[in-house]
């Protein structure tokens, strides 16, 4: 994508579909020709005018708003054009044809856009950096709205300003490495005089607030997998539907009802939890059941956290209780590590008997039908995705992100242990810090490679 950069382009800036206006976008170097070319008149910069869009004819294909914005106080930092029309993707196809035909004469080398290449251009041109950029996407592809208030906290720049910070900051630190590198004669004794190792440990300070803080914007970005698994009439399904507030499974008195898997995202305090009933687990014969059983294992494998549901009315039926230590063990075994199981007892309002002892910490018990004890299960699910943070002061990052920030502790761990010795190694000192640096840069996209932005814009819509 990065080969073609100088070219102009032109796409449909808004959703597929109808609506009651959509956009035709075109940005590039020296589009007043084509302003000329395609409308017959030059446009005031930054003024919407109201006026026809006809074919090369001279037919009137429709009536809208046109904008111009020289560069380099636009979105992209190039010239760009936007023709805002009615939203019909007839007429939109329309107008982005008259546009590329209308670019012949004009702007010969005009040229569809790629995903995301408006937004690409944005940060080649420095109206943007790659976090920012990142955020437009996570913008528009939140789904709670706490997600979307910490994407547009990262498109302001919160996230971008503390990396900064923190970059500041280790610059200053390896200048005084450096200094020590470069000019030995001059006997700078920076571990003392300039308490580099204090201002080490200040930056990991810092770099572990941020951390935390991004942690917390990646959950809000991504949520958790939760995957409701146990016996049949356990009560699954209605569990997913008290969770969720709405029908979303069939719920009957009959074993086996649930042949396939049923998700839905829900959100608890703004984190989306994509929660998923399963089919019940138990030796069948029947075929389709087989499958729907096989496909149950299958999510609990990918699974971040499983709750395994148990019927509180059966508990103390040694058939029932044999298989549900069956099951339990199964998960102990095949679960990778880490991922939390949580005990959840349900028809608390039917029981006559207590939940067992061996429940274990963190159980949940609870009534699917009546509500009781969902709350608790809330609470227990934020705890288990470990959100700590109220939204208001989460700001969202991506996976990549917390990689770097995790890449840029160790090498900062590397360094203090250097400045902790007794006769540290200065030249590999300066090596972490340097490294350090690199992995921060990434997030902004100061040392990124071309493979990384075409992944990242990649996965934009066409007309960003």
């Amino acid at each position: 994508m990065l080969t073609r950069q100088n070219d102009p382009i032109a796409a449909i800036a808004t959703a597929p579909g109808r609506g009651a206006v959509g956009i035709v976008r075109v940005s590039g170097r020296g589009l007043a020709p084509l302003v000329q070319a395609l409308l017959g008149r030059a446009l005031a910069p930054r003024h919407a005018h109201y006026l026809p869009f006809a074919d090369a004819g001279g037919q009137v294909l429709d009536h809208g708003l046109a904008l111009y914005f020289p560069a380099p106080h636009s979105y992209t930092g190039e010239d760009v054009l936007e023709l805002q029309a009615h939203g019909g993707p007839v007429v939109l196809q329309l107008l982005l044809a008259r546009c590329l035909e209308a670019a012949q004469p004009a702007l010969p080398r005009l040229r569809l856009a790629e995903p995301g290449e408006f937004t690409e251009r944005a940060f080649l041109n420095g109206k943007i950096d790659l976090a920012q950029a990142e955020a437009i996407a996570d913008l528009i592809d939140a789904s709670t709205a706490a997600a979307a208030r910490s994407a547009g906290r990262s498109l302001s720049g919160a996230f971008s300003t503390e990396i900064h910070s923190l970059r500041d900051a280790l610059i200053h630190l390896r200048m005084l490495v450096e200094a020590t590198l470069d000019f030995p004669e001059e006997d700078i004794d920076f571990l003392q005089k300039a308490d580099a190792s204090g201002q080490l440990a200040g930056l990991r300070r810092t770099l572990a607030a941020v951390l935390e803080r991004a942690r917390q914007g990646a959950l809000l970005r991504e949520g958790i997998k939760v995957v409701i698994a146990g016996q049949p009439n356990a009560g699954k399904s209605s569990l997913l539907n008290a969770l969720a507030g709405a029908e979303l499974a069939i719920v009957t008195p009959i074993a086996g009802t649930t042949r396939d898997k049923v998700q839905q995202t829900i959100q608890i305090e703004g984190v989306p939890l994509h929660v998923i009933d399963t089919a019940g687990l138990r030796e069948s014969s029947d075929e389709v059941e087989q499958i729907g059983i096989e496909r149950a294992w299958q999510e609990i494998a990918g699974a971040d956290a499983v709750l395994l549901l148990h019927d509180l009315t059966r508990a103390h039926e040694p058939a029932y209780a044999a298989a549900d230590a069956a099951i339990a063990d199964t998960l102990a075994r095949q679960l990778p590590a880490g991922v939390p199981v949580i005990d959840v007892w349900n028809k608390v309002d039917a029981a006559t008997h207590a939940a067992p002892s061996v429940a274990g910490h963190g159980a949940v018990q609870l009534s699917a039908r009546t509500g009781q004890g969902l709350d608790a299960l809330r609470r227990e699910l934020l705890a288990i995705a470990g959100w700590q943070s109220a939204p208001e002061g989460v700001y969202t990052a991506r996976a990549r992100h917390l990689q770097a920030l995790r890449a840029v502790d160790a090498h900062l761990a590397q360094a203090a242990q250097q400045i902790a010795g007794a006769s540290p190694a200065l030249d590999l000192l300066a090596e972490e810090l340097r490294l350090a640096q690199n992995a921060l840069g990434s997030i902004t996209g100061e040392f990124g490679a071309d493979e990384l932005l075409g992944a990242i814009f990649s996965s934009f819509c066409i007309g960003k």
